[in-house]
């Protein structure tokens, strides 16, 4: 099973649609062309920009733009966004659509069999509508703060490999066993350390997945789910807002999240599978991340380290 991101980021060609100066950190999202055909209403009449135009401000005193050193290098290849691009728009609706439709029916599901039916059962649509919530947040985070890396693999829908989906399969077959061939226990001790395991795993989640989230948001450019092996052009050390005390908050986040769905579930096998896994996997990728991250900051990076930690038992 595979989840985990990286403090690089690879800077993809931004389209030269707008001559505006603009701030650090700042991408335009793209712009289907606007049409030629004349409107009554004056503020919706455009036209197509063209790099050799000059566009004069409001105040009419500036010079036209030096497009001299504007090359082919640094303009969106279109392609891009056409079905089976790597940011094809109707590829990142559809998923965003059967996310939202998946959602929509296990939460409803989940509410019905919880309050209802009264069923342990409801701890299966519970994660499901867990796991979609996650994968939406992937991909918003992402074109929130990272607007270049903004395509479909972003949903980390099956950029896991099989490993990945075998797992939370796993889980969820678990559950549907324990509910039909092991009654619950009638022992009130048993009974109140279930639920107190229920709940803690919802904190669990709930924590994991804002932790991740807001990792992704506080590094923004400097964040990606790939570790990148050598420093990029206005790549920095985020050290500022949850970074200020966790080292690795997205991998933070993930492995709780996970260890805390499998208290939802109730499980016991998965719940010492997902540990095992998620620990020697993201243990595995900090140090080899760590190494890199040495090699591009130096001491900046190792005093960083001194000062913070993982999160992770075990794993300093």
């Amino acid at each position: 099973m595979s989840i985990g991101v990286s403090s690089f980021t690879v800077h993809r060609p931004s389209e030269p649609s707008d001559i505006r100066p603009r701030s650090d950190g700042e991408h335009l999202a793209w712009r289907p062309p606007t049409s030629s055909i004349p409107s009554n209403n004056p503020s919706t009449n455009y036209t197509a920009y063209n790099p050799s135009m000059h566009i004069a401000p409001p105040n009419g005193n500036a010079n036209p733009p030096n497009h001299s050193t504007a090359t082919s290098s640094n303009q969106l290849d279109p392609s891009v966004i056409l079905p089976n691009g790597e940011m094809s728009l109707s590829g990142i609706s559809t998923r965003a659509f059967f996310i939202g439709v998946v959602l929509g029916i296990s939460s409803t599901i989940t509410i019905l069999l919880l309050t209802i039916y009264q069923t342990r059962l409801w701890r299966i649509p519970f994660f499901i509508s867990s796991l979609c919530l996650f994968h939406f947040l992937e991909y918003w985070a992402t074109a929130q703060y990272n607007t270049q890396y903004a395509d479909v693999s972003s949903f980390l829908l099956t950029s896991n490999g099989p490993a990945y989906n075998i797992a939370h399969g796993s889980a969820m077959l678990e559950c549907l066993i324990s509910h039909y061939f092991f009654a619950p226990s009638t022992s009130p001790i048993l009974s109140t350390f279930s639920t107190i395991s229920v709940i803690f795993g919802i904190i669990c989640m709930v924590t994991g997945q804002i932790v991740r989230t807001l990792a992704m948001a506080t590094a923004g450019t400097n964040f990606n789910h790939v570790v990148q092996v050598r420093r990029q052009e206005g790549h920095v050390l985020v050290t500022g807002g949850i970074y200020r005390f966790l080292r690795h908050p997205s991998y933070f986040g993930f492995f709780w999240w996970g260890l805390g769905s499998q208290l939802v579930l109730q499980n016991v096998v998965c719940f010492v599978g997902y540990a095992v896994v998620l620990w020697q996997f993201f243990n595995s990728r900090i140090y080899r991340e760590e190494r890199f991250l040495i090699a591009f900051f130096g001491d900046e990076y190792i005093s960083y380290k001194s000062r913070t930690i993982i999160g992770i038992p075990f794993i300093a």
